[in-house]
């Protein structure tokens, strides 16, 4: 149903201007350089970008991650309900696990194709203004602490000027392999956790569900999708002043050689304290926007 795919972009939009001040935080921590820990992190960006360095790379993430999220949703509810039609169960009742997880490996699938080039020009934007700290690099034409891309239009054009199709989906191996198990950790915690507080199931939750359940399901996802959201974050910030990485497992070699094995783990603290408020706010608005839309549909059709 097109319902699915509308609600989805009001929740996505509602989740980036709730997240990106931490999502930013978390990008730097994984792909830059001498922040030592996360406090020290937001001191240093304050100090140097002022606020407004926290919303660095925003617009085009909320231009885009409605549209990320319409698809997320529309595919995983549209394929739920597929399979509960092929095996005749009941549609008020609430999902069984084999269904929720069929979905969102399809919905993980399905996204890395919008996402990967959405999350490159974010991380671009967020990371090019960081000193690269390396030796023997000679950095020409571009300085680091000087500014590469104009905006997202610019880094996208710039990126496949420079790099083709395959600079734009660097780094979509490895946001496969996060997404895939990540949507599973997402949408089966919010499902049950949703059929736990509410006696009547998942069918009509209230809103303090919808945001305890979402919230929850937000924080184990990004838990389990940190070591490799580290990986597609270097990978996706290499490239700004040079080329590191040669792919996934280069990638996890080098920084592991570098940094020992806490590197997988960077920015597991905000991913975290994160992903609650973003996936509250996702699920809040989906489920909200869902049931003002289906309402507004009976009164239109008595």
């Amino acid at each position: 149903q097109l319902q699915d795919f509308a609600a989805g972009w009001v929740g996505g939009a509602a989740s980036v201007v709730v997240g990106h001040p931490l999502d930013t935080i978390k990008t730097r921590l994984q792909a830059g350089q001498g922040y030592g820990n996360t406090l020290n992190c937001v001191l240093t960006v304050y100090r140097n970008e002022s606020v407004a360095g926290f919303f660095k790379g925003m617009s085009f993430p909320l231009a885009s991650i409605a549209v990320y999220s319409s698809v997320v949703f529309g595919v995983f509810s549209n394929t739920q309900r597929l399979l509960s039609q092929l095996h005749q169960r009941d549609p008020g009742r609430a999902p069984v696990l084999a269904d929720v997880a069929l979905a969102s490996i399809v919905a993980g699938c399905v996204s890395v194709g919008i996402g990967t080039p959405v999350d490159l020009v974010k991380i671009r934007l967020q990371m090019q203004t960081q000193t690269y700290i390396e030796a023997d690099i000679k950095l020409k034409p571009t300085f680091p602490g000087f500014p590469v891309y104009r905006g997202p239009i610019h880094c996208f054009r710039t990126v496949l000027q420079k790099e083709g199709i395959a600079g734009i989906y660097r780094g979509m191996g490895a946001m496969l392999l996060r997404d895939v198990p990540g949507y599973c950790l997402y949408f089966i915690p919010y499902t049950f956790f949703c059929s736990w507080i509410n006696p009547d199931g998942c069918i009509a939750p209230s809103p303090t569900s919808i945001w305890l359940a979402g919230g929850v399901a937000g924080a184990i996802s990004w838990v389990f999708a940190t070591p490799m959201d580290v990986v597609k974050s270097r990978l996706q910030a290499d490239g700004v002043y040079l080329n590191k990485y040669k792919g996934i497992l280069d990638c996890v070699l080098q920084s592991y050689q570098n940094e020992g094995l806490k590197v997988f783990f960077r920015g597991i603290t905000v991913n975290a304290v994160r992903g609650f408020p973003t996936s509250s706010a996702m699920f809040l608005g989906y489920e909200l926007s869902l049931k003002a839309m289906k309402r507004d549909q009976t009164e239109s059709n008595p």
